[in-house]
């Protein structure tokens, strides 16, 4: 089997482009429409971390959540910090488990975790 690859809820291309392109850094990979004025269905990717954004009802269920590991999660900080995004000020959340965690929401309602396991 390869990896999953989830399918996240999205509602407004613009916004979505906004902040999984211009903000995280994603680059998008293909891009479907059934006809032009029907909603898009995407793939985007980083280092790896593939992910499809739908605007088809029935195709993901609004305020979902994906967990992407990182490496380094203050490096990722200091890259979402370096491009502002008028709609999240993030932080690193250290857990309990001992995961660093970074939590963001995008402009559909999907929940985005950013993690690091914690060191050995």
């Amino acid at each position: 089997m390869g990896p999953a690859v989830p399918i996240l809820r999205s509602f407004d291309e613009a916004h979505a482009r906004a902040f999984w392109c211009d903000w995280l850094g994603f680059a998008g990979d293909w891009e479907h429409r059934f006809e032009p004025d029907l909603p898009l269905y995407m793939q985007i990717s980083r280092d790896g971390c593939v992910i499809h954004l739908s605007g088809h009802h029935g195709d993901a269920t609004p305020g979902s959540a994906v967990r992407i590991g990182t490496e380094d999660i203050d490096a990722m900080l200091a890259e979402l910090r370096s491009r502002p995004y008028p709609n999240a000020r993030p932080g690193i959340v250290d857990q309990s488990w001992g995961d660093r965690e970074i939590g963001l929401t995008d402009p559909s309602g999907n929940r985005v975790v950013f993690w690091q396991a914690q060191a050995e």
